[in-house]
Order: C-alpha cells, then sequence, then structure tokens
C-alpha cells in the first residue's frame, strides 16, 4: 500500500514537473502586437535638434499651483510661442496654429488631403517642474541655461517634457521641408500646464471633441526604451498603453481629546496609527494575469534568466513568490497593484492636548483592475474594527485608471516598431504608466492613447526626473526627432 502511494506521489511530481517545464519553455517569445516596414524618414540633425531644445529649456515656463502662469506671469509661454514660430517656419507654414481659449496651450493642425483618414495626434507639454531652492549649485549645467556637456543638453525640462516638444517640431520641421503632404490630418497639442494637473490639454480635448474630431491615435509622454530593463537586465522598449488612477482619501479618527496629562489608552491618534497600520499590512490585491502586466511579462519572458520565467509562466504554482518578491521593489509594487501611500497628518495644535479628531491624508494610485469604489471598499473593510474610524468620500474629480489600449492594431505596431527601431532590436512590451499625464485626458476621444518616446534612457538619464542634473542626450534628440517623423509616415500608410 506504502509503495502505491509513494509511485503515485512521483508519477505526480513528474507531471506537475513536465507541466511547469513545458509552460516555461512555451511562455512568451513573440512580440505582443505585429511590426511593419517602416518608411525612411527625411535626415535630422541630431546636433541642431540638441541646440533647439537647449534654446528651449531657456524659457522658464515654470508651473507650481493649479492656476499658474498667474495673470501678469506668462511671458515665458508667449517668448516660447513667438521662438517655435521662428525656430520652425517650414511646420508654421503647412500648420495652423491656435491657442486653446483661456489657456496657453497649443493646438496645432496639419490638414490631410483624405479626411476620410481619422486624424493622428501627438502631445507633449511646455511646462516644467521648479527647481528645489539650494540646490542650484549642484547641477552640472544650470538649470535653466541649457548647456550642451560632454554629450547632454542640461536643463529643467530636457526630459520632462521639452524634448519630446523639440523632437515633434523638428519631425513635423524636416517633414514639411522634404515636401510631404500628409494624407492624414496631424494635430499637436502642447499643453502649458501638465505639472499641475494639466487644465489647458483637458480644455484642448474638450475643443476637440466639440468638434466632432475623433484621432486615430494619440501619443504622449511616458516611456522610452530602457537600458536596462529592471525586469530582464537588458535593453527593452516600453509603451503606456494605460496609466494609474488618482484617488485621495480622508481617514478620521474621533476620540475625546483633553489635557495630556490623563490621556486614554485608545486616544485619536492611537486609532489613527493603527488605521494607518491596518492599511499598510492590508495591500489591496495584485492581479498578474490583466493586460497591462500580463502582456509585459510575457513579451518580457524570452531574455528573463530560466528561474524567473519558469515563475512567471506558472503562477499557478508559484504566483505567491513572485508577487513577494515584485512587491519588495516600489516601481514593481506600484506595476501589479493599487498603492496605499499615508502622504499627510494632522492633529492636535498643542504639544498638550489631545486631539478630538486626527485625520491622515492617503494617496492611492488605482490600477486598472480596481475602480475608485474598489479603494473606498478595501479601506473600511480594512478600518472596520478600528473604534471611531471614519472615511470620507472622494474628492469630485479623482477618478479611475485609463483605459488599456488595445495592441492589436496598426497604432501599436507602428509604435512597436519605432520602439524595437530605437532599441536595435531591442524587444517591445506594452507596460503601465504609474504616474499622471496629459494622455488621461486623450482617452475621451480615441480608445488608442499610448504614451512612449523614441529614446534611449538610462537609470543615470532617470535620476533627473524632477531631480537634479535633469538631462538628454544629443543622440538621443536625433533618435527622438526620427522616431516622430517615423510615427507620422507609418501612421499616413495605414488605413
Amino acid at each position: 500500500m506504502f509503495r502505491k502511494l509513494l509511485l503515485g506521489l512521483l508519477a505526480l511530481i513528474v507531471v506537475i514537473a513536465a507541466v511547469v517545464l513545458y509552460r516555461t519553455f512555451t511562455y512568451g517569445g513573440a512580440p505582443v502586437g505585429a511590426r511593419i516596414d517602416l518608411p525612411a524618414a527625411p535626415a535630422i540633425s541630431a546636433d541642431e535638434a540638441a541646440q533647439h531644445l537647449s534654446e528651449a529649456i531657456q524659457f522658464r515656463t515654470i508651473t507650481l499651483a493649479n492656476g499658474d502662469p498667474r495673470p501678469g506671469t506668462e511671458g515665458p509661454w508667449l517668448e516660447l510661442h513667438d521662438w517655435l514660430a521662428t525656430t520652425y517656419p517650414a511646420s508654421h507654414a503647412a500648420m495652423t496654429r491656435e491657442l486653446v481659449p483661456g489657456t496657453l496651450t497649443l493646438l496645432y493642425t496639419w490638414q490631410g488631403s483624405d479626411p476620410s483618414l481619422k486624424p493622428l495626434m501627438l502631445m507633449a507639454h511646455q511646462d516644467v517642474v521648479p527647481v528645489n531652492i539650494g540646490t542650484e549649485g549642484d547641477w552640472t549645467g544650470a538649470p535653466f541655461a541649457g548647456e550642451i556637456i560632454d554629450g547632454y543638453i542640461y536643463g529643467r525640462g530636457a526630459l520632462d517634457d521639452k524634448s519630446n516638444l523639440i523632437g515633434i517640431m523638428e519631425a513635423v520641421e524636416a517633414l514639411a521641408k522634404s515636401g510631404f503632404q500628409p494624407k492624414r490630418t496631424i494635430i499637436l497639442q502642447f499643453g502649458h500646464d501638465e505639472e499641475v494637473l494639466g487644465s489647458g490639454a483637458h480644455a484642448g480635448i474638450a475643443l476637440l471633441k466639440s468638434r466632432g474630431i475623433e484621432p486615430v491615435m494619440a501619443v504622449d509622454e511616458g516611456f522610452a526604451v530602457l537600458d536596462p530593463s529592471p525586469m530582464t537586465g537588458k535593453r527593452m522598449g516600453m509603451i503606456g498603453v494605460s496609466e494609474k488612477g488618482y484617488v485621495t482619501l480622508s481617514v478620521t479618527a474621533i476620540g475625546e481629546g483633553g489635557h495630556s496629562s490623563m490621556p486614554p489608552r485608545d486616544s485619536a491618534n492611537v486609532r489613527l496609527a493603527k488605521a494607518i497600520i491596518a492599511l499598510d499590512e492590508n495591500q489591496m490585491p495584485a492581479d498578474f494575469s490583466k493586460p497591462p502586466v500580463s502582456d509585459l511579462f510575457r513579451a518580457a519572458a524570452p531574455d528573463m534568466p530560466f528561474m524567473q520565467r519558469m515563475a512567471l509562466s506558472n503562477l499557478w504554482l508559484f504566483g505567491g513568490m513572485v508577487e513577494s518578491s515584485t512587491a519588495k521593489s516600489g516601481p514593481g509594487n506600484a506595476m501589479i497593484r493599487t498603492t496605499t501611500a499615508p502622504t499627510m497628518l494632522t492633529g492636535s495644535v498643542k504639544e498638550n492636548v489631545l486631539p478630538q479628531r486626527a485625520i491622515a491624508t492617503v494617496n492611492f494610485r488605482v490600477h486598472p483592475n480596481d475602480t475608485v469604489a474598489d479603494v473606498v471598499e478595501h479601506v473600511k473593510k480594512v478600518t472596520a474594527n478600528i473604534e471611531g474610524i471614519e472615511v470620507l468620500p472622494p474628492p469630485e474629480g479623482e477618478g479611475n485608471a485609463s483605459p488599456v489600449s488595445p495592441t492589436d492594431g496598426r497604432p501599436y505596431a507602428v509604435l512597436a516598431s519605432v520602439a524595437e527601431a530605437t532599441g536595435e532590436g531591442a524587444p517591445v512590451a506594452p507596460a503601465l504608466v504609474v504616474g499622471a499625464t496629459d494622455a488621461r485626458y486623450a482617452t475621451a476621444i480615441t480608445p488608442n492613447v499610448y504614451r512612449f518616446s523614441p529614446a534611449i534612457l538610462t537609470p543615470d538619464d532617470f535620476k533627473g526626473f524632477h531631480g537634479t542634473n535633469e538631462r538628454m542626450s544629443v543622440a538621443n534628440m536625433g533618435r527622438i526627432s526620427t522616431g516622430f517623423a517615423q510615427i507620422i509616415l507609418g501612421m499616413d500608410e495605414g488605413d
């Protein structure tokens, strides 16, 4: 009897091992989305594009709070607009330019010859974040001088996002000079306040919607070719097909208050602390089964080590291990679940007074697999057994993640082909953008919204994102400009 049980157990182990190995060796391999033969783009000088980025950086289009720039401080934006017209004369001769009413957001239209084709929309933003006071001397190149040092353009906006704005204009200028006339109308939208909620982009999209315009695709900032990818340790192109939603909840603990010389054992602050710990220890669930995360893993699999590929291809067996490992990394954790971040705490007005109400502001970045309603329900459930806890409804205007854009049509195929060419054959995968971009507004007029820049970025490049020594390489300015020209040409050949 024991021998039969042992043989049965061994047979089961052999079957499981066979299934695991089969799934491992057959997992991934094929790219997500088709590829196309890219049309040749006109020659674009990386050095000239870099010089133009340098000049654009010198316009201090800084936004700090919603409503910026304030009346009377619009000068840098208006100067940038004039500079664009002077620097790109062929583009401005080919396109019409307008300001979105009530904003400083630029809207360009290059009319195509075939009105039956839906337009292509390319997006970027003009504004930049400020530089932390006292850190100016830490920069290799002054933050607003646009200095070019050892093959890099330094300055605020070099990475986020004037490089894309300049790259798009370089592409259009080169195409216009070459005599290219698009069949498909091209729309450029350059938001003026993306860093402070993007009211200009929102208004621009609303204007296009009121005109009945439905782009075939909208492309904005978000991802690029990463070298190396943290997933594989090798070069990999990533295209943002969705971005997380945003919701902030107030978790309030109510207590008796009183004098700190006679504190109760369960004060409002203690209750609030229990609630914060409960939320930290009970995160929103992760889900690897749906796009874009499932597609990202599948596309990256061929470049992964064997053990990592085995775990991802057999989540039915190793799911807990994969979740635990991925969650140890901040970026990894953000990719697989709705994140929970207590950001602000308020309580007593004086050190010897117990508060009657202690409040934690908790920010959630909502994964496409969840909704704001799911987040509220989760918070209420996790804190239900803590006495005196109230969860206020979220503010209006905060919402769910953007829809996941498809990867089976020509728009994604064009972007994937450009990414592959940019990365010199690197694999390309759809991915989730964990921050917020102006692209989220474009989902109101097209289902094909993507977040990608045709650049190769390293971990050192990313350190400058909203930080010290923000920079972009001269070589990348050539790639970005050429890549956008290829996107325009590639989309002009499709239906």
